[in-house]
This record gives C-alpha cells, sequence and structure tokens, in this order.
C-alpha cells in the first residue's frame, strides 16, 4: 500500500514544467506516512504522477511509477490485487504478442489490463483487489482514475481554478490548490484528456454493477450451506497472504479479528511459516478487548503483542488522528484513535502487515440494532447500504489508521469474491430476532473436532471498538470535551458551522480540529455525515423510535440489546 498524487492538464497555469514537478513532490510528501520505502515521479507535457511507495511485493523492482516498456504509459497504484497471477495468465493467452512486464510488482497487471481493453477493462475484466490508481497514456493523451468497488483504499480529487485536476490518496494533497475536493466515488472509473482538454469536465463511470449492489429491488436467495461459507472465507484469507514481508493480525478479541486470526493462523503454517505468527491488541488497563484478545492468541498459539495505554495518551493525539483521518466523525474518531496508537506500536516490531477483521457486522448484519429488523427484506437492504457506506467509515479508518505510520490493513471479510458470495445469501439466514448477531458466521466455525476458537470468544456479543478498548475511554472523551468547548461556543455552533452543525460538545471538539488542520470549506465537505447520528440508519429509526432519540453511536447505548449474554445461542 503507497501514497499516490497525481495532476492533469497542467497547460497554460503559467509555472514552468520544472515549477510543477517540484510543486508536486512537494505535495507528495505530505503522503509519506504512506510509504516510507521510496518515492518516484514521472513527468509528461502537462501530466505528473507521483507516488510514495510501501514496499510489500515486489520488494526488489516493484518502484512506481510503473511505465511499460516504451514509456508511454505510466501508472500509479496504491493497493493490491490479489488474483493477479490468474489475470497475468489470462491476458497472455488472449494476447498475440505477449505483454512485456518491467516489474514484478502485483500492480503492473492494471497497465497491461488497460493496453488490451482499453479504458473499460474493469467493466470486462474481474478484478479482486484493494485498490485506487492513476494512469496516463501519452500515446492518446488520455488520463485514466479508478477505486476499487467498496473504497478500501481512499482516493480523492479537486479541480483547480486554472483547469488543473488532480488526484491523491489523502485530503491533504489537494487543498493547496484545489477549488473544489470531493471523494472519489467507489466502484468507478474516470478518464480524459488532458491536454487537447475535452468541452465537458469528465465525470465517474460506474464499472461495479453486481446486481445487489446495484438493485435496490434484488433480494437475494441463496441458501446457506455452513461448510460453503466456511470454505468461502478460508480462501480469501489465504489470497490475503499475498506478502514479501512480515505479517501479522490485529485482534481485539471479538469475533471478527478472532476468526481472521484463527484462519491466518491455520493458513500460515499450511504455507510453511516458521516462527508463531504475531497479533497484535490494545486497550486501557483491564479493558475486555486485551483479556479476551490473550485469551484467542494463547489458544491459537501466536506471538501475542498486548498493549495498554492511558487515556491522557490517547488524548494526546486526537488532533494527529483527526489530521492523518481527514475526518470528524464520533465514531469514527473514538475508534482510530486507539488504533492509530497501536498501528504505531505494531510497526516498531517489524511488521509491516496485518489482516483485520473490519466489514463483517456489516455483511451480516452484526450492529446490535439489527435484533430490530421487521423482516430478511428490510434487514438486507440495510446490510447492502451498510456496506456502500463502508468507505466513509471503516475503511477509511482501517486505512488511515494504519497508514499513518506506514502499516498496510488487509481486510479480508471485504474480498470481491467472498463478498459477492455473502451477499448472495438469502438474508433470512442474517437474521437475528432473538438468537446473538453474526449466528450463522459462529455456526460456521463452530467446530467441536477441530475448534477454530474458544466457546465463550466464538460467542462473545458484539463490542463497539471504541467500547472495547475500555468503557472510561468513551467516558473521558466527553469529559475533555466538556472541558474545551463552552456553552457558548455551543449556542453559536449553527453560527460558526452551519454545515453538519455539531449537537453535542464532543463533536464540536472534533469540527474545531478538524477545521484548523483543513481550513477550506471544500475539505469540510468531503466529510461525509451521518455515522454518529442515531447510528447512521434510517431503516433503525423506523424499526425503533428510540435510536432517534440517541445521540450517543456507542453500541452500549442501544437499550434491551446489549446485554450480557444469549446462554440459548452458546448452547446450540
Amino acid at each position: 500500500m503507497c501514497g499516490i498524487l497525481a495532476l492533469f492538464c497542467a497547460n497554460g497555469n503559467g509555472n514552468s514544467s520544472y515549477d510543477l514537478r517540484a510543486e508536486v513532490l512537494s505535495l507528495s510528501k505530505l503522503l509519506r506516512h504512506r510509504g516510507p520505502d521510496w518515492n518516484g515521479i514521472t513527468c509528461f507535457r502537462n501530466c505528473y504522477l507521483a507516488h510514495e511507495r510501501l514496499a510489500i511485493n515486489g520488494l526488489l523492482s516493484g518502484a512506481q511509477p510503473i511505465t511499460n516498456i516504451s514509456g508511454e504509459v505510466a501508472l500509479s497504484v496504491n493497493g493490491e490485487i490479489y488474483n493477479h497471477i490468474e489475470l497475468r495468465e489470462q491476458l497472455e493467452k488472449e494476447c498475440e504478442n505477449k505483454p512485456q512486464f518491467t516489474t514484478d510488482s502485483d500492480c503492473e497487471i492494471m497497465l497491461h489490463l488497460y493496453k488490451h481493453h482499453g479504458p473499460t477493462f474493469l467493466e470486462k475484466v474481474y478484478v479482486n483487489g484493494m485498490y485506487a490508481f492513476v494512469l496516463y497514456d501519452s500515446a492518446n493523451d488520455k488520463f485514466f482514475a479508478a477505486r476499487d468497488p467498496i473504497g478500501i483504499i481512499p482516493l480523492y480529487m479537486g479541480y483547480g481554478s486554472d483547469g488543473t485536476i488532480w488526484f491523491s490518496s489523502e485530503l491533504k494533497g489537494l487543498q493547496k490548490n484545489c477549488d473544489h475536493v470531493e471523494l472519489f466515488p467507489p466502484g468507478h472509473y474516470m478518464t480524459g484528456s488532458s491536454i487537447n482538454k475535452d468541452v465537458t469536465i469528465p465525470v465517474p463511470v460506474p464499472f461495479y454493477k453486481d446486481e445487489w449492489f446495484t438493485n435496490p429491488e434484488f433480494i437475494p436467495s441463496k441458501p446457506l450451506d455452513l461448510k460453503e461459507f466456511r470454505e468461502n472465507f478460508e480462501a480469501s484469507v489465504r489470497r490475503h497472504l499475498l506478502a514479501e514481508v512480515p505479517y501479522g493480525v490485529l485482534l481485539s478479541g471479538g469475533l471478527d479479528s478472532s476468526l481472521v486470526a484463527s484462519v491466518t493462523h491455520r493458513e500460515y503454517k499450511k504455507q510453511g511459516g516458521q516462527d508463531q505468527l504475531r497479533s497484535f491488541c490494545i486497550g486501557l488497563k483491564g479493558s475486555p478487548d486485551i483479556a479476551a484478545a490473550e485469551q484467542v492468541a494463547k489458544f491459537l498459539g501466536t506471538r501475542h503483542f498486548s498493549f495498554e495505554f492511558t487515556v491522557q495518551e490517547g488524548l494526546d493525539v486526537v488532533s494527529d488522528v483527526i489530521y492523518h483521518l481527514e475526518t470528524f466523525d464520533v465514531t469514527t474518531i473514538r475508534a482510530s484513535t486507539p488504533m492509530f496508537l497501536l498501528s504505531r506500536r505494531v510497526k516498531a516490531t517489524g511488521c509491516k502487515m496485518v489482516l483485520s477483521g473490519e466489514g463483517s457486522d456489516e455483511i451480516f448484519a452484526g450492529y446490535l440494532y439489527f435484533h430490530k429488523a421487521p423482516n430478511p427484506t428490510e434487514l438486507h437492504k440495510e446490510t447492502v447500504r451498510k456496506v456502500r457506506d463502508l468507505h466513509k467509515y471503516d475503511c477509511l479508518r482501517a486505512n488511515k489508521s494504519t497508514m499513518a505510520w506506514g502499516l498496510e490493513a488487509r481486510v479480508p471479510f471485504l474480498d470481491r469474491e467472498f463478498l459477492e458470495y455473502a451477499m448472495s445469501l438469502d438474508p433470512a439466514v442474517k437474521m437475528s430476532g432473538n438468537r446473538m448477531e453474526k449466528y450463522i458466521v459462529r455456526q460456521a466455525f463452530d467446530d467441536p473436532e477441530n475448534p477454530y476458537l474458544p466457546k465463550e470468544v466464538l460467542w462473545r456479543q458484539k463490542e463497539q471498538f471504541s467500547d472495547g478498548v475500555g468503557y472510561g475511554w468513551i467516558d473521558h472523551l466527553k469529559m475533555e470535551a466538556d472541558k474545551v468547548v463552552t456553552d457558548l461556543q455551543m449556542k453559536f455552533a449553527a453560527s460558526r458551522f452551519p454545515v453538519s452543525t455539531p449537537r453535542t460538545k464532543e463533536e464540536y471538539m472534533y469540527r474545531d480540529i478538524f477545521s484548523r488542520h483543513f481550513p477550506s470549506p471544500a475539505a469540510a465537505a468531503t466529510v461525509p455525515q451521518g455515522k454518529s447520528v442515531a447510528c447512521s440508519t434510517p431503516a433503525a429509526l423506523a424499526w425503533d423510535e428510540s435510536f432517534s432519540r440517541n445521540a450517543d453511536p456507542s453500541g452500549r447505548a442501544v437499550a434491551g440489546v446489549h446485554v450480557q449474554a444469549y446462554e440459548g445461542d452458546k448452547q446450540q
């Protein structure tokens, strides 16, 4: 994983090419935390592609931007392509003249797919990976940008008043030169001319068109087969172990991270891993996550690292977290702060890649309010909405919290093949009712003969990550906000922040910090709103009126659902 920055349509702005190259390099340095291993830049007449590299695969020759043999096409990618070997074999069969690869990078396949199929190649070819990339084809004067279907990898685009078009892995690379900045939509690509600019501004075009994702009336009906379910997830984890560097797992002790750790441990051993797989956890002293994670690590036999942080250490880095995350969403910041602290400690152990459990709650209706779902149809529609929104919140948190320290996080629950399988299941099997949330996930891995996890962990109830690290964390954030935000500021909050006006002092505190890091109105407009408001779900408001009165997004605030256990389920 890396950082990318690109400038297109730079002609006519009055700067010399040398000045622009220096400017792009300077802005690219703002992303260097994402790629501390190397950097590169490729320049054309009025196009500049920069890259900050985190070397995970192709260690010797995978530096970017990647160019083809003739040098006419350049590519800068942030991400991993898990089926690159299959894609390469397929491409070599289709081409009379076999493509000449210049690196051992898994990402180079994107350049050759573009050359063979043209700008619509993502509609024609099944690419499984997490990615955001920019490409320039100088022979045809075409620039190209795209982002993976779920938005695991961040990408922003911006427009300058001088007609320039910019792309960056993070907002901070654009705010100096762009009057308008927006999130590049997941599952889209954009193409345009850079020298002979089109009359109309190019717009993103959707390439991901699976029916579950695009048709709001589609309700899947595939029956559940627990063995098939388990095998599909194991295959996903196996794909995510593509790495030439030391890696590990983030282990909170909850169901999702524990399953990822368990399957990763099994696959790691199958692949001949000699050392113990490393696992990592963080929490306040005495937190639920630390105790559960240590239990899982002991059961699996991983080399486990438990890190404790203090409330003050967390408060000290909130401003840094907001700078790296580029958001003021309450839930995201609460959960990202311990993850930010953990990532630094993980990187210090020599680990450069970790697997994490994001996405499971959205796919399998794991949030506690899903107990209120009135029927399978409504539940399915809500899971689709949650998955489509992942790039705004949990994917953003997982990517930017870790990449702040040059650590790559991979999310096997969001693997394209596994996701499409999971979203094809009859939603009736995901209904909780009186059962524990994510019942089918637990059931699929409940193997008495060869257990994946201890029973008490496999059937541990859902905790918000920001709760699981220790309930005192959220309480102290609120106390800090009460100290630094006055009642007078809250009274005039709408005057200072007319868009997305803070409703609580905690929201105001984060918004104030964000505005200091990113003062442009264009920056604030890139922050999606909704997750911190009543569980961020219109469906939840319809399912239970109590959600509409709840300004606290913490999972423990859901009355009548967050109970100690579901004893009946544990015994099934």
